[in-house]
């Protein structure tokens, strides 16, 4: 399975997957879920995050009613994106953390 040991901005946690074909198959990424673990009492809970690479991170603002100028985005999102660049990071309803 997939797994990142991550130390984003001074914090580290488990960045993890599920599916064995997103190391073996390039369109398995399309698509995917994404695990994160920190093991931070405030962040107890594993994060699901939805990674959609065909769609773009800017594009999110656009579609929201109320832009919001200046919008900071989540290192752990910024480091995905070191992965699947441009990628769309959806959280699924957990807040946004790191």
């Amino acid at each position: 399975l997939p797994v990142w040991l991550c130390s984003v901005s001074g914090r580290h946690g488990v960045l993890f997957g599920t599916d064995s074909r997103l190391l073996s198959d390039w369109k398995s990424e399309r698509t995917f879920h994404l695990y994160f673990y920190s093991g931070q009492q405030r962040h107890a809970q594993t994060a699901h995050l939805t990674i959609d690479t065909h769609s773009h991170h800017w594009e999110e603002a656009q579609s929201e009613d109320l832009p919001t100028p200046g919008k900071r985005c989540s290192a752990l999102e910024m480091a995905i994106r070191t992965k699947w660049a441009g990628a769309t990071v959806s959280w699924n309803g957990t807040e946004p953390f790191f």
